[in-house]
């Protein structure tokens, strides 16, 4: 159960305000960056901004990629091309669905760019591309606006087979426009034929390795993401982003510490960024979102909880979202909720309050803690108000039209009543329930943070005292979702309960092995240790 705004950021480092406002995008070289090539007609002069601008959209720091565009169109007044980067930047392709006012403006920027007649089929085709997505969008909804214009660039990158631009764009674009619940991944393989060919001729390329790992970031294609994920943060090491998305794929294989070096380095870029007043302060949750999860995986409670501390007393920031999602916000709802049901604290959990101001889907979120922190604490009737609550959150989110969210809620949904009936005796619609949802999200490949609807049934089926079938199930996650404390430690005691000892003490052993160094006090931890330490 997840539901950020970007497939969406401490210890960490102050940077002194700099007085100077400018734009400070322009010192970055394409070596901090990344190396495109997109040659356009425009003055001479505007060709190195144009390509930073690329750069920057490729890393997805749309704020600075606009920027960068707005000064081409200001210092060649006759760039076409200028007002296709700004459109573009407008869309954030992956996360986003713009509102009304922003498809007005992407529109006008592309027919602006149309009226200054460029000077290229190609550049009219870049254009067409961008006001096939904008153009009627009373008419069209998002979902047919996005494979509209995906089927414009796969025009493009069949017309212009050297342009590595269009290739790469038009993998993006496979991505954003993949349909909802597709179980084949067919967009994404095809993104990955396209850009494994690309990284090979373009290995500094920031947008060939970024959309690689969006393409592989999935439990059963994140293996083939990782060369990318090794190399994105050595190709843009400027980009707050570009430093963090490799954890997504690290996440997805369990390597902690990678995954967090990254997010450490993605924080630290961030507030570096903040502080020479350029865009996208607020991306830092993300990363902290992953930094939170991670060290709870890895039995380094008192880093997550600092994080958690820290959030707390942090200033608002600017939204890049706009009015449609507040990463700060949700920071303040998800991370401590994360906290108490990792750590199996479950009247904490129960005891959680919703953060005032939030929106409906992060009290959503809260009221899914609280109930089944309530419902494994044993009081059902509590449990049973907070599912309340949460029934009447997923009414207002369905008459809004807000599908993702609305479906995140029906999800909670499962997951509470489950576990509500569990502490009420009803047994076997509980595990039906969990089972339904566990193979659901395995086939569409779930969210890569968040406790999984296997794993929980895995707790179900313990806390009934049926161990062989809690084993398998534990064993599924591992295989979907590798090296997560709770499965190990729930496969360790599971088999232990079966009379499985050797298989046990293995399950142990990597648990151990992983909480190295960590001065970590679950009891799951220790009894590994305890029983360890007798063989």
């Amino acid at each position: 159960m997840k539901r950020l705004a970007c497939g969406f950021v401490l210890l960490f480092f102050a940077f002194p305000l700099l007085a100077d406002e400018g734009q400070h995008h322009e010192e970055m070289t394409m070596e901090q960056l990344g190396t495109v090539h997109f040659p356009v007609s425009c003055a001479p002069s505007v060709q190195v901004t144009f390509e930073r601008g690329v750069a920057l959209m490729h890393s997805f720091w749309y704020e600075e990629a606009e920027k960068a565009f707005q000064q081409v169109a200001k210092d060649d007044p006759g760039c076409a091309m200028a007002h296709w980067g700004i459109a573009m930047s407008l869309w954030h392709q992956l996360w986003d669905r713009p509102d009304g006012a922003t498809l007005t403006q992407g529109l006008e920027e592309a027919k602006r760019g149309q009226s200054l007649h460029p000077k290229t089929s190609r550049e009219r085709d870049y254009l067409a591309a961008a006001k096939t997505f904008y153009a009627d969008s009373t008419k069209r909804d998002h979902a047919t606006r996005a494979a509209a214009y995906s089927k414009a660039m796969e025009h493009m990158y069949q017309r212009y087979p050297e342009d590595k631009e269009a290739a790469a764009f038009y993998a993006l674009s496979l991505l954003a426009s993949e349909p909802d619940d597709d179980r084949t991944f067919a967009n994404r393989k095809k993104a990955i034929e396209i850009l494994n060919k690309l990284f090979v001729e373009e290995p500094n390329h920031p947008g060939i390795a970024h959309y690689l790992i969006h393409s592989c970031d999935k439990p059963q294609l994140a293996e083939l993401g990782l060369p990318a994920a090794r190399r994105y943060a050595q190709i843009a090491p400027a980009a707050p982003h570009a430093l963090h998305m490799p954890s997504h794929i690290f996440a997805r294989l369990g390597l902690w510490q990678d995954d967090i070096d990254s997010n450490l380095a993605s924080v630290a870029a961030t507030r570096k960024s903040a502080a020479m007043h350029m865009g996208g302060e607020d991306h830092q949750f993300h990363a902290m979102d992953f930094l939170v999860f991670a060290y709870l995986q890895i039995g380094q409670e008192a880093d997550a909880k600092r994080i958690i501390e820290e959030v707390r007393t942090m200033p608002p920031v600017k939204s890049s979202f706009g009015d449609r999602f507040n990463a700060h916000q949700d920071a303040l709802t998800s991370f401590p909720a994360t906290y108490a049901l990792e750590l199996h604290h479950w009247r904490e959990a129960a005891a959680l309050t919703p953060v005032p101001d939030a929106a409906a889907s992060e009290h959503a979120i809260t009221y899914w803690a609280r109930a089944i922190g309530a419902a494994r604490d044993g009081d059902a009737a509590e449990a049973r108000k907070d599912i309340a609550e949460l029934e009447s959150i997923h009414k207002e989110l369905a008459a809004s039209k807000m599908p993702y969210t609305t479906e995140a809620v029906e999800n909670d949904l499962l997951e509470a009543n489950a576990w509500a009936d569990r502490a009420e005796g009803k047994n076997d619609g509980a595990v039906k329930a969990l089972r339904a949802l566990a193979d659901k999200q395995d086939a569409l490949g779930q969210e890569s943070l968040w406790i999984s609807a296997r794993q929980m049934l895995g707790d179900l089926l313990l806390d009934m005292k049926r161990p062989q079938e809690a084993l398998a199930e534990y064993e599924a996650d591992l295989k979907t979702n590798p090296n997560r404390f709770n499965s190990l430690s729930g496969a360790a005691q599971a088999a232990e309960a079966a009379g499985k000892s050797q298989q046990a003490n293995t399950y142990y052993a990597q648990l151990v092995k992983n909480c190295a160094g960590s001065d970590s006090g679950r009891p799951e931890l220790g009894r590994a240790k305890a029983l360890l330490a007798k063989n």
